[in-house]
């Protein structure tokens, strides 16, 4: 999965055509890093169809904040660079996702 910070987040996210998973995450979120493993799972499965992110927001908290991500684990999708739906905190799990994921592609 593609490492993004906040000097390739507008390129790599918000400058792409399509859409776009962002896994907003935190080195000190347990539940996010409980996530991630099935979030890779799903971007093996998915990965033709919809190009698959993370950003650690304990380094780009500012772009965080712009980006509404007001709490851990947040997984966003894009639209040619705009917010078209978000799963937070308890709604973030990998079924959710995937389901999530499938009305996009």
């Amino acid at each position: 999965m593609l490492e993004v910070d906040k000097k390739t987040f507008e390129e790599e996210v918000l400058q792409t055509e399509g859409y776009v998973l962002v896994d907003f995450w935190g080195k000190s979120c347990e539940p996010c890093k409980a996530l991630m493993p099935h979030i890779e799972e799903l971007e093996g499965k998915y990965g033709e169809q919809i190009k698959f992110v993370k950003l650690d927001t304990s380094a780009a908290r500012r772009l965080a904040i712009k980006q509404k991500v007001l709490g851990l684990p947040t997984v966003t999708i894009y639209k040619d660079g705009e917010k078209v739906d978000e799963l937070t905190k308890d709604e973030a799990k990998p079924e959710k996702i995937e389901e999530m994921i499938n009305k996009y592609i």
